[in-house]
């Protein structure tokens, strides 16, 4: 039996309360994030930044977000993309108004400012619920949008009207603008996704968590109980807000480099952002990794092989991707509908009694 549990005591309620209470289940996350952390910076070159790695970590800090919203607080929102470029343009407003302010306490407040605006639009979510909030969202989502291709003021009333990142540098790297090396963007997205994906399981797993569960599954009964409502919806908007505008930030900054919001941060963000949580598992931390490393490496793995092996047009092997990706989803959904961490934690039982079948 390669995943047991025999010999592994539990002395303590503390000890059997942790994330990862059975022993090869930490040695496992320990090593994924001595590999993360002390071997890929090393091997890692520009494609692999570029079109893996930096992507996944910043979808998976945005799916982090809207999964607090969505998974845990049953908040249904459709302006995850909105509230990205929120961050955007904040981080770009605070990088060139305060250029000797080190660059991630500019992302941290750009997290925060965009908690503030989540907030102001999550007020509708106290008088109406499911499609009703997912379009009061949406509104915001194309509002945002506009508002920042509208006022100048965002974009420094460049004449191009896009959002350059200045060069900024941490520790002696140049973390942001041209001359950003592949380990320098990994680095600093692997950083931000493991310390935020820490705060969401301890905040899942507390009293704060626990509010936002039992309003998503009854809000009336759990208001008896004594969750203040107000406060248990406006908090998980914050949250998820905090954790997208981060996203948003880095993808900006750290990323792309340059940006314009209808193209960067359209609604078609906003609906990847949402395939990501559904796929990999609603109410789940892990499955937010699960559906980014989905939905990031798929089309990468698509592209190559109609493109570079098959020699397939590019315009063809795009909509053939496409079409693909979605059957994909549709399966995904059919099969197990709570998405990719139900498949893992079912993998799990299954090798905990292997090889025996029952």
């Amino acid at each position: 039996m390669f995943y047991r549990e025999a010999g592994d005591f539990k002395t303590s309620y503390r000890d059997d309360g942790q994330t990862f209470p059975i022993r090869l289940d930490r040695w496992g996350y320990y090593a994924v994030l001595a590999v993360a952390f002390l071997v890929v910076p090393f091997v890692i070159d520009s494609y692999w930044a570029n079109a893996v790695l930096v992507p996944l970590l910043i979808y998976a800090i945005a799916a982090i977000g809207l999964n607090i919203l969505t998974g845990y607080a049953g908040q249904v929102s459709l302006g995850t993309g909105g509230f990205m470029a929120v961050g955007a343009y904040a981080v770009y407003k605070l990088m060139t108004a305060f250029p000797g302010v080190p660059i991630v306490i500019h992302i941290v407040l750009a997290g925060a400012i965009t908690a503030m605006v989540g907030v102001l639009f999550g007020l509708p979510s106290l008088r109406i619920k499911g499609f009703y909030l997912a379009v009061a969202t949406l509104a915001a989502q194309f509002f945002l949008v506009w508002l920042f291709n509208k006022v100048p003021w965002f974009y420094n009333y460049s004449a191009s009207g896009q959002i350059n990142a200045p060069e900024r540098t941490m520790f002696g790297w140049a973390v942001t603008g041209p001359a950003t090396t592949a380990p320098a963007k990994y680095l600093t997205c692997l950083v931000f996704a493991v310390v935020l994906a820490w705060i969401a399981r301890n905040l899942t797993r507390g009293t704060l968590g626990r509010k936002w569960m039992a309003i998503r599954d009854m809000d009336i009964a759990a208001e008896i109980i004594g969750v203040n409502p107000l406060t248990a919806k406006l908090s998980a908007f914050a949250v998820s807000s905090f954790f997208v505008g981060i996203a948003g930030a880095l993808l900006f900054s750290v990323y792309l480099g340059a940006a314009e919001a209808s193209e960067a941060f359209g609604i078609n963000k906003s609906f990847l952002i949402l395939f990501m949580i559904i796929i990999g598992g609603l109410g789940s931390i892990f499955g937010s990794f699960a559906g980014a490393a989905f939905l990031v490496l798929l089309p990468v793995l698509l592209k190559n092989l109609l493109v570079a092996q098959l020699g397939w047009p590019t315009d063809l092997a795009a909509h053939i991707e496409l079409m693909i990706v979605g059957a994909l989803i549709i399966f995904f959904l059919i099969v197990e509908p709570h998405g990719l961490a139900r498949l893992w934690a079912l993998t799990k039982e299954k090798l905990r009694l292997w090889p025996f079948p029952h």
